[in-house]
């Protein structure tokens, strides 16, 4: 566990959250803007004020601590291969659930040190809840002011309680569907955002395949919350936990997210993959 983030310090992270998330709303509910990246992916005044405002909250915080943003300008690998502690954000995660107003969005803050996401905050202003992970410490639900701790839950016997599996709303159809194929009887859940990890780590969900493109600051707060409550984000090719700032390139390969592993989902991810 990192002493990094001691209790006083989790409180004002949730709160300065919390206080952009505010923003957010603000122009969820009164109307905005929406631009095309460079990449396709749509950018509205809300990513902006969100950006703007948890930049704001980190560096008067923590001032010795690097942040990486989605919305920051390219940070070149020459310079944050140096990093040891840093954070990694994105200021709202799902941005086609914001522009379809269908409130699956969130806004996302990870502590990476050493390559590992040891903290995570996950919040999704709609539906007025915080998920929050330290790894090796607590990790718990705020939903509607109340607190619920989490836990990842144990793959159930398929035959009596058919297990539950999160997929996109919006990404990777084809390989999802091949994915499901082989496994046994289950559930999907459709849900937007890093929301879908939350789903595991509260164990409302037992596996979330995303074979589709990701980038870092999409899922580093989220895998926080999981690894905490004692799930696992795993590179879908080679089973092992995702890892931040590697090299150059943001983009995560594919994974999957598991309360538990089984040789079950194992091959019919390998299937997925190979088909």
């Amino acid at each position: 566990m990192t002493a990094f983030v001691t209790n006083e310090k989790r409180a004002r992270l949730i709160e300065g959250v919390h206080a952009a998330g505010r923003e957010v709303m603000a122009i969820y509910q009164s109307g905005f803007s929406v631009e095309t990246k460079a990449d396709q992916s749509p950018l509205t005044d809300a990513d902006m004020a969100s950006h703007h405002a948890l930049i704001a909250m980190l560096k008067d915080l923590t001032p010795e601590v690097p942040v990486l943003s989605e919305e920051s300008g390219e940070i070149p690998f020459a310079t944050r291969q140096d990093w040891q502690r840093y954070w990694l954000i994105d200021p709202l995660d799902g941005t086609k659930e914001f522009v379809n107003k269908n409130g699956e969005f969130t806004l996302n803050v990870a502590l990476i040190e050493k390559g590992v996401p040891v903290f995570g905050i996950v919040y999704a202003p709609v539906l007025q809840t915080t998920w929050v992970g330290q790894v090796g410490g607590e990790v718990f639900k705020i939903a509607q002011g109340i607190y619920v701790n989490l836990q990842a839950r144990a793959l159930p016997d398929p035959e009596t309680a058919p297990w539950k599996v999160v997929g996109s709303r919006s990404h990777g159809a084809e390989a999802f569907e091949r994915f499901c194929a082989g496994l046994p009887a289950h559930e999907r859940v459709s849900m937007g955002s890093s929301i879908k990890l939350c789903l595991v780590a509260e164990g409302q969900a037992d596996l979330y395949p995303r074979l589709a493109p990701t980038s870092e600051w999409d899922t580093a707060a989220a895998q926080a919350v999981v690894t905490a409550a004692g799930g696992e984000v795993l590179n879908a090719h080679t089973l092992e936990p995702l890892r931040c700032n590697q090299q150059e390139s943001v983009l995560n390969p594919h994974f999957i997210v598991c309360g538990q592993r089984d040789e079950r989902w194992e091959s019919a991810l390998e299937a997925a993959l190979n088909g």
